[in-house]
């Protein structure tokens, strides 16, 4: 594997973790393998802790491309609990606000979301990495600061309602780069005459690659510790770093 040229790992992010904390394993492995003390390493699509599924990470001169990468069509399953609001809009927050949700039937349901198909205008979430003066919107949001954010044009390409077990439904989105799941389980809720925010949310595919073509975290920790390393021509042999000498450091997976 050449990891200075480029490599691209698909990876099934688990709940719980950072898009970043995904990054740090991946490249805390390649650089004990490579023993380098540096390699660029980063993600195409940022998930957030309490999603899971499909991120893309990759390494060396593909970090270039991550434009190009997270440009893709995504596509995601969430569930969504009708008649309460939260104010990150998902479970990382506590319910804020509750509302009648007698009047809503499936029918309504249904009808409500070929609303949100095609294209939309989002105000992203408040607790968001969107940058305000350079700093994330989420740290505003989590000091108790007012957070302002402009509406972003965005592409819902489709909509499917696979469970409504009201006041609980899960939906099935395809959706341009960019667009929010929890700020489009707010809106719906809107739309329905009543609150919601976000119980689940997995991402199932990005552009051409699925769930089921991705790894787990110890899947590409253990291909990396039995990969054949290529060093590309332009590196630099005297980056290397000696290996330690009776180490007994096991990384965690």
């Amino acid at each position: 594997m050449d990891y200075f040229s480029g490599t691209i790992f698909y990876i099934d992010k688990p709940i719980g973790w950072t898009s970043f904390d995904a990054v740090k394993r991946l490249r805390s492995e390649l650089l004990r393998k490579l023993k380098v003390q540096r390699l660029k390493v980063g993600h195409a699509g940022t998930l957030d802790p309490l999603a899971s599924g499909v991120m893309v990470i990759v390494t060396g001169r593909f970090t270039r491309r991550i434009e190009e990468l997270q440009a893709g069509v995504k596509e995601y399953v969430a569930t969504i609990q009708l008649g309460a609001t939260t104010p990150s809009y998902d479970l990382e927050t506590e319910i804020d606000a509750t509302y009648p949700t007698d009047h809503i039937t499936r029918a309504a349901v249904e009808e409500t979301l070929t609303h949100f198909v095609g294209t939309i205008s989002q105000v992203p979430p408040a607790y968001s990495a969107c940058k305000i003066d350079g700093v994330r919107a989420y740290s505003h949001a989590r000091q108790g600061n007012d957070v302002n954010l402009k509406p972003k044009t965005l592409v819902i390409d489709e909509i499917e309602l696979l469970d409504c077990s009201l006041p609980q439904i899960t939906i099935r989105v395809v959706c341009s780069k960019g667009t929010y799941i929890r700020a489009l389980a707010r809106d719906i809720g809107e739309a329905l005459g009543s609150g919601a925010h976000l119980t689940a949310l997995r991402r199932t595919r990005v552009g051409d690659i699925n769930e089921s073509e991705c790894l787990t975290i110890p899947q590409a920790v253990e291909m990396i510790r039995n990969s054949t390393v290529e060093y590309p021509d332009w590196y630099e042999g005297k980056r290397l770093i000696p290996e330690p000498q009776n180490s007994t450091d096991t990384p965690t997976t």
